[in-house]
């Protein structure tokens, strides 16, 4: 039974009426890492690993939830939208929320949902469901939101009701997704440009080391204050600079380098980050895949050495592709210590790399990585 279908049958079991239907995907991100939260570009992409969610009216201000995959119910009221001990009814409950907050009219609602999007490898199966459920309830209710607020509807409720501070990237690409293209978003101002991804003799392979380590929320924090530091020791003699958007690679230089050499790296990280994915996005334009794979080995290079936020689990997994003629590039992604790699691999070759890279990782860690082929695809949308 499909997905679509398993849901659909849960929500008439429970509910006994004929739901509407949304999907909301999962996404990647090709290069364009730690950016986002320093006014920088990010280039994301929506994937075929989705969301699927039944939702329908209530005649009273209740609200039921039914989680397929954890196999969970969860109920509450409108004006009871609290944190559940259950973390996952939150993602709904957040945006509810933020929609009542912001002067919408709600009523009561039951929820089905189920998903295919790996959990905690990175690919944003959280943002995917806010962004159904805020599609969802915009649909039903016939509220008039815009993607653009949708997508920053689903964010606030990230930030505020679930308490996890992430930039736009994750809702927006799920919003926006395109089929065949990438999404040059820029943080600033959230504008964005579609960047052709269209090449059937590759794929994109996820490789997951799945390990998390303990390091990863500290140390964004700290890396985005010595970022701010780095800002903030340009701004006494360039006072227009507002964020390392602005900042230039000999301003670093002149103003960093010589009080603190490891903020002077993390700012160099981002700044040629910025100006790697302007280029990365002139190759694609180009169908220059091998000049653009070269720059994602870069940027996991700055990652690992400069940045610091990659982990050996993650640099064993680029290290085994690095010299592999079927990977055209391959980098960390996400926030760092742990998650996945993404990989630029020859479709012909997708099989062999994956047994390849399963074996020798297993060998060196003595852990089994979990491989996920992902194809770009459209953004969030009604089923029925």
């Amino acid at each position: 039974m499909s997905l679509q279908d398993a849901v659909y049958e849960k929500y008439q079991e429970l509910f006994d009426h004929t739901p509407l239907l949304v999907r909301s995907p999962g996404r990647v991100n090709l290069i364009g890492e730690h950016t986002d939260y320093n006014n920088g570009l990010v280039l994301p992409a929506a994937i075929d690993k989705n969301i699927v969610l039944a939702i329908g009216k209530r005649d009273d201000h209740a609200v039921h939830l039914h989680s397929l995959d954890q196999n969970q119910t969860y109920s509450t009221a409108l004006d009871e939208l609290v944190r559940s001990p259950l973390l996952w009814p939150d993602y709904i409950l957040g945006v509810a929320q933020q929609l009542t907050k912001r002067g919408y009219t709600l009523q009561g609602f039951n929820i089905v949902f189920g998903g295919d999007i790996p959990q905690g490898a990175g690919l944003s199966s959280s943002a995917a469901l806010e962004c159904a459920t805020g599609f969802a309830l915009n649909e039903l209710f016939n509220l008039g939101i815009t993607r653009l607020d949708l997508a920053l509807t689903a964010q606030a409720a990230e930030n505020e009701f679930v308490g996890v501070k992430c930039g736009l990237m994750d809702q927006f690409a799920s919003v926006f997704g395109q089929k065949q293209r990438l999404i040059k978003l820029d943080c600033a101002d959230f504008s964005h440009e579609y960047i052709p991804f269209n090449n059937p003799e590759l794929r994109i392979v996820l490789f997951d080391t799945q390990v998390k380590h303990s390091l990863a929320s500290s140390a964004y924090n700290e890396r985005r204050e010595q970022c701010e530091y780095g800002v903030s020791l340009i701004q006494k003699h360039h006072f227009e600079v507002k964020s390392l958007r602005d900042a230039t690679l000999e301003q670093l230089d002149r103003y960093v380098r010589p009080v603190d050499e490891v903020v002077y790296n993390r700012c160099s990280y981002v700044v040629s980050e910025i100006k790697r994915l302007q280029d990365g996005c002139d190759d694609l334009k180009r169908d220059d895949f091998e000049s653009f794979g070269k720059r994602m080995f870069e940027t996991h290079d700055g990652l690992q050495h400069l940045y610091e936020v990659s982990c050996e689990e993650l640099d064993i997994l680029v290290d085994l592709v690095r010299n592999n003629d079927a990977v055209l590039g391959a980098r960390m992604m996400g926030g760092g210590f742990g998650g996945c790699t993404i990989n630029l691999v020859k479709a012909s070759e997708v099989d062999r790399v994956v047994k390849e890279v399963g074996e020798a990782y297993t060998e060196k860690t003595h852990k089994k990585t979990q491989a996920y082929v992902a194809n770009i695809s459209e953004g969030t949308a009604r089923l029925n």
